[in-house]
């Protein structure tokens, strides 16, 4: 099944971003295929270069990138969340692109599943 993951909770602070990488990654592992995963709301902190997370702490950020490149899945960024929240192309990490909701509706469109998490 084709899927794309809607990812609407901040990098840290709550446990929704960790539980959505998670399920990109078990989505993968059975086999199925992800056509974006679109961060929106507080989500658009998951793209945020200047995220430094302590040693012992898991880094979701290299991890988002990590998925992304091994798998070759668009990041998109809700390009109006991200501006209202201060998330701008220079501070905007490696891998992430800022994207309006066309190219998010258009993958929900020739998706079978939308999660959002």
């Amino acid at each position: 099944m084709d899927y794309v993951l809607a990812v609407k909770s901040g990098i840290y602070g709550h446990q929704g971003a960790y539980l959505a990488y998670q399920t990109a990654q078990a989505l993968l592992e059975a086999g199925h295929q992800l056509r974006q995963i679109f961060f929106f709301q507080e989500g658009v902190s998951n793209a945020q270069k200047q995220v430094d997370p302590a040693s012992d702490e898991f880094h979701l950020l290299q991890h988002w990138q990590a998925l992304a490149q091994q798998h070759h899945i668009p990041l998109h960024l809700c390009i109006s969340a991200a501006q209202r929240r201060g998330v701008v192309e220079e501070n905007l990490a490696e891998g992430f692109t800022l994207a309006g909701l066309g190219e998010f509706s258009q993958a929900v469109l020739t998706a079978d599943r939308l999660l959002t998490l």
